[in-house]
């Protein structure tokens, strides 16, 4: 087993603690869902339901005796930052010289085992280590949270109790077959080990590679890279391809034609006059991509393959998606960006909303509205900006919101 102990570090600075805390939460939701029950009362048919699951008397006690609501937990969870994340500025999170090096260092001293790795499940390397220093910086930082208290206050608190009732009985069980302690510790929301892990994507897809009879995601590098290239596996990733490109697009393209929806061979983009970021011949793939404007118009364009749709059900994150596809491509050489990142100032969580709720009031159906411009609100956003004869390229500009909400 490779002990990677020695990577981590309780104060690194890393991504991981950003993403967290920048979940798409609205405040004012959690008071529409009422208070939690009774806390004793929910307890009891929590251990019922775990009961009848055939999750052991033993476990439960060690599990949940003494388990309160961890204040904490809430605070992170309705703890929103004024303002949204941009390409520019996730990429000054996410894309660092450091983080660089390291992942490059990272791939060298293990190239053996990411090798039988990628021989058996078919993820490159330079991805695994990418979703490693994204996840964890590399193992520094894996979560200070008891999982079974954060899930507990998660499930008891009414806002997402479902999703997160389902992840408590899923670690429950796997505490209950030994795959880790009660005590284990994650982060905030639950998520656990080197890849992040939420508990029924460790029960679904972690694996044990070293052979040992543990599913190890904290301590075994063999584990932590197999289960990691597995979930990606069994997710759909393309063996033989990359995840996209940078391109550039000629005048006049016609800016409907962009987002995930709209999917095309590499032959019909180039005919489009869809080129290379510097301005090459796209090459001759039997592939499908996506045009993707992640700043607007105005800012970078890429091809998104099908690995790019995969790492989105990783992390259902356009921009996420871009930087793990990006900082992969810098391991290998790659240089930065050939477009400018424009400085495009972002919008405040309650413009977002503002916008939302005025765009439902048109008729654009943004979804509920939650302070964050989702899947659903770029599409609303894209079919107002194509009533009023606007580029349509989803992006929630502090332009779009004057066009949007009333004076």
């Amino acid at each position: 087993m490779t002990d990677i102990r020695k990577f981590r570090s309780t104060t690194a600075a890393t991504l991981l603690g950003a993403v967290l805390t920048l979940l798409p939460i609205d405040p004012s939701m959690a008071k529409t869902v009422g208070p939690p029950p009774p806390f004793a009362g929910w307890m009891a048919e929590l251990r019922a339901d775990a009961s009848k699951m055939g999750i052991s008397e033993a476990t439960l006690k060690r599990a949940l005796d003494g388990v309160k609501p961890i204040k904490r937990v809430i605070e992170l969870d309705r703890r929103q930052p004024e303002f949204t994340l941009t390409l520019g500025s996730y990429f000054k999170r996410a894309i660092t010289e450091k983080r660089i090096a390291k992942g490059r260092e990272m791939l060298k001293t293990h190239r053996a085992l990411l090798a039988r790795v990628h021989k058996k499940y078919g993820v490159q390397p330079r991805f695994l280590v990418a979703f490693w220093g994204l996840e964890s910086n590399f193992g520094q930082y894996t979560g200070v949270f008891p999982v079974v208290g954060a899930l507990v206050t998660l499930s008891h608190d009414r806002r997402r109790a479902r999703f997160f009732r389902q992840q408590l009985l899923a670690v429950l069980q796997l505490i209950d077959g030994g795959h880790f302690p009660a005590g284990v510790k994650g982060s905030w929301a639950g998520a656990m080990g080197n890849h992040q892990f939420i508990p029924t994507t460790y029960r679904d897809f972690a694996i044990d590679f070293d052979g040992d009879g543990k599913r190890d995601l904290w301590n075994s590098l063999p584990d932590i890279f197999a289960s990691a290239a597995n979930y990606l596996s069994r997710s759909g990733w393309d063996i033989d391809r990359t995840w996209g490109r940078e391109v550039k697009l000629p005048k006049g393209f016609n800016i409907a034609l962009t987002g995930e929806d709209t999917r095309k061979p590499l032959e019909e983009w180039r005919k489009l006059g869809v080129r290379r970021a510097d301005g090459g011949v796209l090459p001759s793939l039997d592939i499908d991509a996506s045009v993707m404007l992640p700043a607007g118009f105005q800012g970078p364009a890429f091809l998104a393959y099908r690995n790019y749709r995969t790492i989105m059900i990783w992390n259902r994150s356009h921009l996420y998606a871009l930087a793990v596809g990006h900082l992969a491509d810098r391991f290998t050489g790659k240089g930065r960006l050939v477009a400018k990142i424009a400085g495009d100032q972002p919008l405040s969580r309650a413009q977002i909303l503002e916008m939302q709720r005025h765009l439902a009031r048109r008729g654009f159906d943004p979804g509920v509205p939650d302070g964050r411009a989702g899947p659903k609100t770029r599409k609303a956003i894209r079919d107002f900006q194509k009533s009023v004869g606007l580029p349509a390229d989803g992006y929630p500009s502090r332009r779009l919101v004057k066009r949007v909400v009333p004076k």
